[in-house]
């Protein structure tokens, strides 16, 4: 399965993933949603400092999640592809109680896993 996507673009995943990890990060997109928000609106939406705001602004504008556009005195930020949003909302699924639950009842498919989580109860 590795060889079908290439080094090149797991490694851009992984990054993507790392960027996306930060849970302010999270709060940040989630407030811009499928809208444009200047740097107060998501201040106010979000309770983190102008400090923390605009360079976790930065971070998602360098990695090609947000982009920015002056408007005036102020600047809005909108989601490169707010398709994102709906990637987040199905990982959400994974996140649940049902989930985790369900996750502790399956069996694995590979020995390495079932092992591995024998180990890890002390088996």
């Amino acid at each position: 399965m590795i060889e079908v996507f290439g080094e090149v673009y797991i490694e851009k995943l992984a990054k993507l993933f790392k960027i996306l990890g930060d849970a302010n990060r999270l709060r940040i997109l989630l407030v811009i949603g499928k809208n444009e928000r200047s740097v107060s609106e998501v201040i106010k939406a979000t309770g983190l400092s102008q400090t923390l705001v605009s360079f976790h602004l930065k971070a998602l504008r360098d990695a090609g999640v947000v982009t920015a556009e002056r408007q005036g005195a102020f600047i809005y930020y909108r989601l490169v592809k707010p398709g994102l949003l709906d990637l987040v909302d199905e990982f959400r699924g994974y996140t649940s109680e049902e989930a985790i639950m369900g996750a502790e009842k399956r069996e694995f498919s590979c020995l390495c896993l079932s092992v591995g989580k024998n180990i890890l109860k002390g088996r």
